[in-house]
């Protein structure tokens, strides 16, 4: 069932929310759509840009991917790190970092157990909103699109709630009406089955300007662990394009694994 509701939010700001759950009586269906997706918009697309993707796999566990592409020199010194308990994004060789303010930043991070990763500086956003008794959904009211004209980059956001074994993305991509405004859209699932997960990029493909991306999150597979579904995603990211990518596995019991996949290696001079 899915139901969509609008809310008043401050006059930047355009809100769609989305409650969706899979109808588990097609599941062959629901199979051929998720690798179809699959092929379509990760395998064949050149330049899906940032991505994360929520689920589960086979065995139940809760899935987090979350990968970068580049097309510029700047986009493409990067890597990620994993320090604290925090994954951040750093650049590969410091002396060629020309402009920091968008693409390095704290990628995920925890609070207590709920789990948030975000395309941006909106993770510490959605933290601090988290320790004050926010909502993911209020913490980000604050926040647009990001000021990178002429593509406007989406900002992108996903957070796992293993206490109440749900979980929620959102877009907020520039209104269709101006580029002072922005559109913020939200969805939140339940009752995820194994094998699947819901994506979320910030572009629809390659093109001056970026078509960001549009319509509600795209279900994918998750088939294996956390090194399966790195491998996997990996490979069919277009690899001209493709940066770092990482994938994490929380299991039922606690378990809490890490795979992180750099195309370049940090430089220190």
């Amino acid at each position: 069932w899915k139901m969509k509701w609008d809310a008043a939010l401050p006059l930047n700001c355009l809100m769609n929310c989305t409650t969706n759950n899979l109808n588990f009586t097609n599941t062959e269906l629901i199979k051929e759509l998720a690798e179809r997706n699959f092929t379509q918009h990760i395998a064949e697309n050149i330049y899906p840009g940032r991505g994360i993707v929520l689920g589960r796999n086979h065995a139940d566990s809760w899935i987090v991917v979350y990968w970068i592409m580049g097309r510029s020199s700047n986009s493409r010194n990067r890597i990620f790190t994993h320090e604290n308990g925090i994954l951040r994004i750093e650049a590969a060789d410091p002396s060629l970092l020309e402009d920091p303010s968008l693409i390095i930043y704290n990628v995920m991070r925890d609070v207590d157990d709920t789990i948030v990763v975000t395309n941006g500086s909106h993770t510490d956003t959605i933290c601090e909103g988290l320790t004050q008794g926010k909502s993911f959904y209020t913490s980000l009211h604050s926040e647009k699109h990001e000021p990178d004209e002429p593509n406007y980059t989406t900002r992108i956001s996903g957070i796992i709630e293993q206490s109440e074994s749900s979980m929620a993305l959102s877009r907020i991509s520039k209104s269709d009406f101006s580029a002072e405004h922005s559109a913020h859209h939200y969805y939140r699932y339940t009752d995820i089955p194994a094998g699947y997960g819901y994506c979320v990029t910030t572009y629809m493909g390659d093109g001056n300007p970026l078509p960001a991306f549009q319509g509600d999150p795209l279900l994918l597979p998750l088939e294996g662990d956390s090194e399966k579904i790195a491998d996997n995603y990996w490979q069919k990211l277009n690899p001209e394009n493709r940066i770092s990518l990482v994938v994490r596995e929380i299991g039922n019991s606690g378990e809490d694994r890490l795979k992180i996949i750099n195309r370049f290696q940090v430089l220190n001079h």
